[in-house]
């Protein structure tokens, strides 16, 4: 695969556009999986797909779990969670309920991952 000197820059920018959407999301408590949240994440897949992001050997991983790994990183989830461990107390409210929205958006883009992988294998044209 080929790469271009604008995949950081694209990538980032597509994760600063899911960081904005899922906390918008929380802060005026509307779930991920509806309307007009539910669009606007498939648009940011299908770009982030077509950057050639999903793709195992990608410069910059936007796989579920590459989205997931970089979010959790910019929420500080992964410290909170081994704090919690550690201290042998409940997850604070605040990043239990981005975790909540994170396995949500993580969900999603597994599912949407899966279907367009699978696309050509059921829409093959009859010739």
């Amino acid at each position: 695969m080929e790469h271009t000197s604008l995949e950081p820059s694209l990538a980032d920018n597509l994760l600063d556009q899911l960081d904005r959407l899922v906390l918008d999301a929380e802060r005026e408590d509307k779930p991920l999986e509806l309307d007009p949240q539910r669009s606007r994440l498939f648009e940011l897949f299908v770009m982030a797909d077509a950057a050639g992001f999903l793709d195992p050997e990608a410069a910059r991983d936007l796989s579920a779990d590459g989205v997931c790994r970089a979010l959790a990183g910019r929420w500080g989830l992964a410290e909170a969670a081994r704090d919690s461990v550690s201290r042998q107390a409940k997850l604070p409210a605040e990043h239990l309920a981005r975790m909540r929205l994170l396995w949500s958006l993580m969900r999603m883009w597994m599912e949407w991952t899966y279907a367009w992988q699978r696309w050509p294998e059921f829409h093959r044209s009859e010739a």
